[in-house]
């Protein structure tokens, strides 16, 4: 029996190993990309995924769009249908399916427009167009709105009825321009230019409702978007529906969701600003109240401490009453005490009067010019001296006179 020649084992993998890494390498060597081709078996599941074949004339791809994505489109999957879709080349797993994941689709056809918005958005916003430093402020409070749209559209209805819900007394001031066809872009900026120029309005809405990107394709023109920056009155854009982005709303110094979005935004609601007024004036009430409570508080402390004028004269008298007693003391204390210094001084000055000095003795002798002899210098040999005692007094001669 011939024998098998030796080889180097290699690992035997699973079916679900295999068929990861062809999805794998799929993924890695296709990277997202535009497809174009024609819808096919267009099957909307309940959980809200999109199932579909997107094929041409030679070949199909099963193609799965989850609910995320798909509830981004604002056009509904037709059979038929020709569309250019943003893929990601895979594999399903539990039935080694090839199939395509769609992030993004667009009716065909839309690429070239697709690609002038981006040029254009791209132009503008590198001249400083849309830098947020230059938007202008949009009022919380415009005394008069103005609408740039064309009369016969239903977004002007939306508005006029969002305004007039919202705060009646608002006057509105409409510059009608058609908002789809050629040359719509040219008649909305001349709208603009016409609203700065009568300058009647403190805001405009640029209002237009959703549709195709043809339909909407006038609000991504070079003119439109450059009177609004030139426009002196702050512009706010509510173009299409939510997901509809526009040259002109990266133009305007607001952009809104929606034409009804866009009046809100301007029009301050009546019945909120009713309740402010009737909060704040309830907060004025409270605020008077407790400032009157406090001052009542504050008279009544005041009241306490004041004193009829009848208890504070008795009061002020029986006070001076006190003082008269206690000055009566001092003065009665102060007296005897400087009649005591009194006696003392009378008794001192007993020792030196001159009636007993006289008694102890002593005489006083005067000269003829009636001075009291201190020194024999004073009188003269022969003069005649008159020397008064305790008892009486006597004359005497000078015979002769010493130191």
């Amino acid at each position: 029996m011939e024998q098998l020649p030796l080889t180097v084992a290699t690992p035997v993998l699973t079916v679900s190993q295999l068929v990861r890494s062809v999805r794998d390498v799929l993924e890695r060597r296709f990277p997202l990309q535009w497809v174009s081709g024609e819808i096919s078996n267009c099957r909307p599941a309940p959980s809200g995924h999109l199932y579909f074949v997107l094929k041409d004339a030679d070949a199909q791809a099963d193609c799965v769009m989850y609910r995320s994505r798909a509830a981004a489109l604002d056009w509904e999957l037709k059979e038929g249908q020709k569309v250019e879709a943003r893929v990601l080349v895979s594999l399903y797993e539990p039935r080694g399916r090839f199939q395509l994941t769609v992030e993004a689709m667009r009716r065909a056809g839309l690429g070239p427009l697709y690609e002038r918005f981006l040029k254009l958005k791209d132009k503008l916003e590198r001249e400083g167009l849309f830098d947020p430093a230059a938007k202008r402020p949009v009022p919380d409070f415009p005394r008069r709105i103005g609408i740039v749209t064309s009369l016969a559209a239903a977004a002007l209805r939306d508005v006029l009825t969002c305004l007039k819900r919202r705060n009646p007394a608002i006057p509105v001031i409409v510059y009608p321009a058609p908002v789809q066809g050629e040359g719509a872009a040219g008649k909305l900026a001349r709208a603009i230019a016409v609203a700065g120029a009568r300058a009647e309005c403190d805001v405009l809405l640029l209002v237009r409702g959703g549709g195709s990107i043809e339909d909407l394709w006038q609000f991504n023109e070079e003119a439109l978007a450059r009177a609004i920056r030139a426009s002196g009155i702050p512009v706010v854009c509510g173009v299409g529906h939510e997901t509809d982005f526009t040259i002109a709303d990266f133009a305007a110094d607001e952009r809104c969701p929606t034409p009804t979005a866009a009046a809100e935004r301007v029009s301050p609601s009546r019945e909120a600003l009713l309740q402010r007024v009737a909060e704040l004036s309830d907060g004025v009430a409270k605020e008077m109240s407790r400032k009157l409570s406090y001052g009542m508080q504050t008279v009544d402390t005041l009241q306490r401490r004041l004193v009829h004028p009848a208890e504070r004269l008795r009061a002020s008298e029986q006070h001076l009453g006190h003082l008269a007693v206690r000055l009566s003391r001092a003065m009665a204390h102060r007296f005897a005490g400087l009649l005591a210094q009194v006696k003392h001084a009378r008794a001192g000055l007993a020792a030196f009067d001159h009636p007993a000095l006289l008694a102890r003795g002593y005489s006083v002798t005067r000269n003829a010019k009636g001075e009291i002899l201190r020194d024999p210098a004073q009188v003269s040999a022969g003069e005649m001296l008159d020397t008064v005692l305790a008892k009486g007094w006597v004359r005497s001669k000078v015979s002769e006179k010493g130191s």
